[in-house]
């Protein structure tokens, strides 16, 4: 039975007609795996409450600022792993080898696939397509198909057999990866910790130190970087520069230059707190703003700049520098995921809290407040692009296996900004189980 929402919670009690999720993509890396049962959940109609563990007033951090807990959703046999939006589903992955598609706006349980062959690191959604990393060093290709029961269809496994047959017996396709060890400069020698998709390619970061670039048109890998001195925990892409950060405390930025634009290279360094591991990153939409989370606690912020523009839409031109503009202490443990809501950037650490900050000028971020309710470190975090009566949707993954569902009210400005640019459209109320 749905409820309208308490008139407290949401100023308005009404969003614009845009659907609430629209393709998007999360990644992040994870340690340990479980077994895992792939057994497809009841796929029919509940009550949110049947899955809700915990229920949580609206709590006010500040005057003007205040959060809701939604939901608490169970189900994964492992800790939750990562998260991605994919239209009107959002995904969540778990070590335990399973993958749940959770339906919008009702949040049941849609269905349940995944192969077990390894937990899974990362996921991304790329059109009908979604790709899945996993500790067994394999990425794996899943097609959405409506018409059949088993809606996420296993399609492939890169490398893909054509790639590795057509490679396997030249000697110089082998690199060394480790000592009296080779193997194929197209295969992942360690766990893959993160994907990230751009410009129609996939980007792959390992703990085995290297990236590799995936065409999606024929699913082949076409360049692996020999990228960092210890494991990639973390990969970021926009404006044609993919960040990646790493367990040697160092993000670096990767482009195409030249002509011809048909091999990276690296385009800049930022550098972290010594000897400390770096294990997020994420970009403004613009693309001036990058962030990094650390093992410390520490959230650290760069601009990009260059001596030919004054702002706005830096990545399309050439970039000369990264400038560390802010250095936050964010959480008492290691920050362990970021997500961008526009000004809003928000942080999951191995407190088990969530960090709610808003970019202000020259990039420094001030602290809004604390979500707290994970009873383990806070593993995967993404916010939904949609306005919700002055806030936006944000859901989180944790090591105690469960995905929470918040809302999250922007601050006052920001909400003002929102309800000015959706004014005229048709709206509706919100409804929650």
């Amino acid at each position: 039975m749905f409820h309208p929402m308490n008139p407290t919670l949401l100023e308005n009690k009404r969003l614009s007609t845009t659907p609430l999720l629209s393709a998007s993509a999360t990644s992040t890396s994870s340690s340990t795996s479980s077994e895992a049962d792939d057994s497809p959940p009841d796929s029919g109609r509940f009550s949110l409450q049947d899955h809700v563990k915990y229920q949580f007033p609206c709590v006010p951090l500040s005057r003007s600022f205040s959060y809701r807990s939604l939901a608490v959703l169970p189900g994964h046999v492992g800790s939750v792993s990562c998260l991605a939006l994919c239209g009107e589903f959002i995904l969540s992955a778990s070590q335990g080898k399973d993958i749940i598609v959770w339906q919008q706006p009702d949040l049941r349980p849609f269905t349940k696939f995944g192969q077990g062959d390894g937990s899974v690191k990362a996921v991304v959604a790329v059109g009908n397509k979604v790709f899945t990393a996993h500790q067994d060093s394999r990425i794996r290709v899943w097609k959405v198909s409506r018409r059949s029961e088993n809606v996420f269809r296993l399609v492939d496994t890169l490398p893909t057999t054509k790639d590795y047959l057509g490679k396997f017996m030249k000697q110089s396709n082998y690199v060394q990866t480790r000592r009296h060890h080779k193997r194929l400069w197209i295969e992942h020698a360690d766990s893959i910790s993160c994907l990230a998709f751009h410009n129609e390619l996939i980007y792959s970061g390992s703990w085995d130190k290297t990236l590799k670039v995936w065409r999606i048109s024929d699913l082949k890998c076409v360049e692996s970087i020999k990228a960092h001195d210890d494991a990639i925990n973390g990969l970021v892409a926009s404006k044609g520069t993919v960040y990646s950060a790493s367990a040697d405390g160092k993000i670096k930025a990767w482009g195409k230059e030249g002509k011809k634009k048909s091999t990276h290279c690296l385009k800049g360094i930022l550098e972290g707190h010594k000897d400390v591991s770096l294990n997020s990153v994420i970009v403004s939409e613009d693309g001036r703003w990058v962030y990094g989370g650390g093992s410390d606690g520490f959230v650290m912020g760069w601009e990009a700049s260059n001596s030919n523009t004054n702002g706005g839409d830096v990545q399309n031109k050439l970039v000369v520098s990264w400038k560390l503009v802010c250095e936050t202490k964010a959480h008492g443990m290691a920050v362990l995921s970021m997500c961008l809501m526009g000004e809003m950037l928000c942080s999951g650490s191995a407190d088990k809290s969530i960090g709610i900050w808003k970019r202000e000028a020259f990039g420094k971020l001030c602290k809004v407040g604390v979500i707290s309710g994970h009873e383990g470190p806070v593993k995967c975090l993404q916010a939904a692009p949609n306005n919700v009566g002055g806030g936006f949707m944000l859901y989180s993954g944790g090591l105690d296996k469960s995905l929470r569902v918040w809302w999250v009210a922007k601050p006052s400005k920001t909400r003002e900004e929102d309800t000015n640019s959706v004014k005229g459209s048709e709206q509706f109320p919100i409804i929650l189980c």
